[in-house]
């Protein structure tokens, strides 16, 4: 829980991730949980620390039903969960395909993946800002935040991001300020800047080495007065 918690606190601050978290699942995610015995709606929660919403597509419904016997259990699972609509209404895909296309455009919706597809996983670590789930053994893990998100915000945070527009209205704004002619004056004036005068670092010494003679001159007529006393 403290794994999870501080990788939640980097998507909420960086990626605006909100409760109730929308977690999408697929059914190799169904058929872990069935395995290892773990109640996804009542454990999640609590590892996420708040809300969750669980949900699936009809695609992954769809895969389920087609695979048989073999995999019924994860199937009544999976229909437990709301069911998120898709664009894949007359011709279904499969499940993988299906929750990558609900996570595009930037994951509009925050989802969160939950999925035990290595092939998936690659695939959403590929996108910046998608929380990724899988199970180990009888533990629900949230995976470290890969290296594309941790990319994106490290953009975000030198101000690379910006959009064209955003950087030209950005420009006329200094420009109407005056802020623009300013700024080259400031330049100039440091270029013509020069570095200290030779000369005068000569005058000064000359004058501290005056100085340190004068105590010295006068210490030579005293000792010549004290002997003619």
């Amino acid at each position: 829980q403290k794994h999870a918690k501080k990788i939640m606190g980097f998507y909420k601050h960086n990626f605006q991730f909100r409760e109730p978290f929308q977690v999408l699942l697929d059914g190799t995610f169904c058929k872990a949980a069935l395995r290892n015995k773990i109640q996804i709606r009542e454990q999640l929660p609590g590892y996420l620390d708040g809300a969750a919403q669980l949900c699936t597509t009809r695609c992954v419904i769809k895969e389920l039903e087609s695979l048989g016997k073999a995999l019924y259990g994860a199937k009544l699972i999976a229909q437990r969960f709301e069911v998120r609509n898709c664009s894949h209404h007359k011709n279904p895909v499969s499940g993988s395909t299906c929750l990558l296309s609900m996570i595009e455009d930037g994951n509009p919706h925050h989802f969160f993946i939950a999925t035990q597809d290595q092939d998936l996983s690659n695939k959403v670590k590929r996108k910046p800002g998608i929380p990724l789930l899988f199970i180990i053994q009888n533990t629900m893990v949230l995976d470290k935040p890969s290296p594309k998100s941790l990319a994106f915000v490290q953009k975000l945070q030198t101000n690379q991001l910006v959009p064209e527009y955003q950087k030209q209205s950005i420009v006329e704004l200094k420009e109407k300020e005056g802020l623009v002619k300013q700024e080259g004056e400031k330049r100039r004036k440091r270029k013509r800047a020069g570095g200290p005068n030779p000369l005068s670092c000569l005058k000064k010494k000359k004058k501290k080495t005056q100085e340190g003679q004068e105590p010295s001159a006068e210490k030579k007529k005293r000792r010549k007065r004290k002997r003619n006393r």
